[in-house]
Parts: C-alpha cells; structure tokens; sequence
C-alpha cells in the first residue's frame, strides 16, 4: 500500500514535467515522470505508460544543469526504491527509442553529465 501511495503521489506531480513556464528540473519532476516506470523496473509488469514520462523527462532536461539535476535524481530514486533491476534501467532509452547523455548506472558520475 505504501509503494501505491508512493506512485499516487509522483502521478499527480507528473502534471509540473509538461508545465511550459517550469524553470528548472527538480526531483519531484524527475520521479513523478519516471514513476509509471516503477512496475516494469521491479519486473512486476509491462513497459506501459513508462515511455511516455521518458520522453517528457529528455525534453523537459534542457540545460547541462537540467541533466545534471535529472542524473542525481535517477541515482538517488535507484538506491531509495526496493527491487530496481538495474539491467533495466539502463535499457530505458533503448526500449523507449530516445538518447540520453549518459549512462543510467549508480556508477554514473552526474558531475560530468553535460
């Protein structure tokens, strides 16, 4: 029940990642737009909707800073959340047609991220 209540949450914050005035990329930006991913990364279910808050993740991360923000988001979800299967989510881009600038790993240093 938490993990729903968890999701429920990132859902409804999932409205600021399309917002055209948002300034900066936030946290909340980042797991609210990833959070449809959630079931498929713990293997409890398809790819789904997860594609979508993908997309709209790459295209809200439009500065280096943005890249960098969305990076240290991802690693610091990855080591919160049981049952991330890292394989996965380094697949993300692949499995969802889109490049991102880096590698989704926990050894990723977001520092570099440009």
């Amino acid at each position: 029940m938490e993990m729903v209540g968890k999701i429920a949450y990132f859902l409804v914050l999932c409205v600021v990642v399309i917002a055209p005035h948002a300034e900066a990329l936030s946290c909340g930006q980042v797991q609210s737009g990833l959070a449809p991913c959630l079931p498929y990364l713990q293997g409890r279910g398809p790819l789904g909707g997860c594609c979508g808050g993908v997309k709209g993740l790459l295209g809200a991360a439009k500065s280096p800073a943005d890249r960098k923000t969305a990076c240290t988001c991802l690693k610091s979800a990855a080591n919160a959340i049981k049952g991330i299967d890292m394989g996965k989510a380094a697949g993300l881009p692949s499995a969802c047609g889109v490049n991102i600038p880096y590698k989704i790993s926990p050894s990723t240093d977001c520092s570099k991220v440009q």
